[in-house]
């Protein structure tokens, strides 16, 4: 029967810790496993993890980053007049996020659309989007369009 006075750690699986500096005969006395002098012989020898042994730091030697970094920053999907115009050749006349993504033009959710003037709008077509380039919003009215917010 097994009880928790006949437990015992199975043979092989602990092993007593080493005491050091305990003389010559246990094998690490003397300067007790620390080889002679030097600054990890010495008592009290912590090194912080970035140390590297008195040279400069890598964190200190590579350049910081400077300048304003938004904490909030709008993001926005970008669309061209060269794809809105592929769409009003299919015949589709009002453009807006959900025809956009539907067409899988964009395929992020949740972010604002920018429309960019790079390349030619012919069609009459009916935009809506969150924010325009100038060249985009003219290109969009002169072809008879509608830019909308």
């Amino acid at each position: 029967m097994i009880s928790l006075s006949s437990l015992a750690p199975n043979i092989g699986s602990t092993k007593r810790r080493t005491r050091v500096a305990r003389g010559v005969g246990s094998g690490i006395g003397g300067t007790s496993g620390r080889g002679m002098n030097g600054q990890n012989s010495r008592t009290g020898a912590k090194r912080y993890p970035t140390f590297e042994g008195g040279q400069t730091p890598l964190f200190r030697r590579t350049p910081k980053k400077r300048g304003f970094t938004a904490y909030n920053p709008t993001e926005y999907v970008i669309v061209n007049l060269s794809q809105i115009e592929k769409l009003a050749e299919e015949g589709i006349t009002t453009v807006d996020y959900a025809v956009l993504y539907e067409r899988r033009v964009i395929r992020a959710k949740g972010k604002l659309l920018k429309v960019l003037g790079s390349g030619k709008l012919s069609k009459k077509v009916e935009v809506t989007a969150d924010a325009y380039s100038e060249s985009a919003k003219v290109a969009i009215e002169k072809a008879g369009g509608t830019a909308n917010n």
